[in-house]
């Protein structure tokens, strides 16, 4: 055992010494892996950045109320007398204020020009109640101010106003026939909220000719209170709802977007990969020819055929770690952080950065030593299987 380790480190140390002599091939593995995995990584960044951005809005101490039946904010719908109920069901945590930090809300719809293109897109408007801001504490004003309830005011997420064209502060919006002001710029800790516009939902109710609203979200007293608060909703013969916490919810509703990424992503990267096998292939293949004779001198001054092969496909195998690392390192400095956007479940569009995970950049690293191993594998077996009189007749 101990002489079959050391002709392996010796071959493969050899090996990977003449490397810079076959540079050339030697690159068409390492930039053919490095594309694969930065290619995959990339894609797959996509629906980790979506599923944070959706679940930085999700908690398990609190929850949001819909209709039955309905699988978003915008197919929901609840009447004022049912978000009164729901307010006052047990499990609620209160405020300082003795009163129950509930925010009923509509999610309506927008067309604004976006940033880049100057095409009509969807807008998420969101009309709050002064609950929302209790709700969610982590919603700071950064420019500007918060809007005068029973006015035409708006505030204006980051990512929104970044995406869309005309949401500056002191900037007025004209929709719903009415002209809106931009008084303020918050920001959510990087949740979906960011990419919503915020009014007074009473307003937004009147502009939109609604009488109720699309869900209530409430501030739960802790974890253990979410079996009570719903026992109590789902067996009240006046509402037909649905409870989650908000967690379940946007995990539900990042759940499709991001299986579609997933396929996308590893569609595109089995088409790359095979190409990239074919290309270890054909490299390794022209490596061992041209080193028939280095090969047999090798096996006829004693090195076994089994450390040979294996020296082999450790240098196969080294090639695409370098690529497998290239291409991750790529991966992260291009996209890690690179804003896009996309439509939500709402159909209004949803901004979000790429995150390249160091799970997502180990996925590509593995995927660079399975092509490494398989492209590997049949040349050196042909190594050790052409016979040494054969191999050192070669020219």
């Amino acid at each position: 055992m101990l002489a079959w380790l050391s002709q392996i480190v010796q071959v493969s140390w050899m090996n990977l010494k003449n490397v810079p002599q076959r540079l050339g091939p030697s690159l068409v593995i390492v930039v053919g892996i490095a594309g694969v995995v930065g290619v995959l990584t990339a894609i797959l960044s996509m629906g980790a950045g979506f599923r944070a951005t959706l679940g930085k809005a999700g908690y398990e101490d609190r929850a949001i109320v819909m209709r039955s039946g309905a699988t978003s904010e915008l197919s929901s719908g609840l009447s004022r007398e049912q978000a009164d109920v729901i307010g006052g069901a047990p499990g609620v945590r209160r405020g300082p204020d003795g009163k129950p930090i509930v925010a009923a809300e509509l999610l309506v719809i927008a067309d604004l020009p976006k940033a880049s293109t100057g095409t009509l897109a969807n807008a998420a408007v969101r009309g709050v109640q002064p609950g929302a801001f209790l709700l969610r504490p982590e919603v700071k004003i950064v420019q500007g101010r918060l809007f005068t309830f029973g006015t035409r005011e708006v505030i204006v997420g980051k990512q929104a106003a970044a995406q869309f064209k005309g949401l500056k502060l002191g900037s007025r919006l004209a929709f719903r026939d009415a002209d809106w002001t931009v008084v303020g710029i918050f920001e959510a800790g990087g949740s979906v909220n960011e990419s919503e516009l915020w009014a007074d939902a009473a307003v937004v109710q009147s502009a939109y000719r609604r009488d109720g609203y699309q869900s209530v979200s409430v501030a739960l007293e802790n974890n253990a209170a979410l079996t009570p608060f719903k026992d109590a909703l789902t067996a009240d013969p006046r509402l037909q709802v649905k409870v989650s916490t908000m967690k379940q919810y946007f995990a539900s509703q990042s759940e499709a977007m991001s299986k579609l990424i997933s396929i996308l992503g590893y569609t595109v990267g089995l088409i790359m990969a095979i190409g990239a096998v074919f290309g270890a292939l054909n490299t390794m293949y022209a490596a061992i020819s041209t080193r028939s004779r280095e090969i047999a001198t090798l096996r006829a001054i004693g090195f076994g055929a089994m450390p040979v092969m294996i020296s082999v496909l450790l240098e196969a195998i080294f090639l695409a770690f370098i690529g497998g690392a290239i291409g991750a390192a790529l991966a992260y400095l291009i996209f890690n952080g690179y804003t896009a956007a996309t439509l939500g479940a709402n159909f209004s569009q949803v901004a979000f950065d790429f995150r390249v995970t160091p799970a997502l950049m180990g996925q590509g690293m593995l995927l660079a030593l399975a092509i490494g191993l398989i492209g590997g594998f049949m040349p050196a077996w042909r190594a050790t299987r052409l016979p040494v009189a054969t191999a050192l007749r070669a020219e």
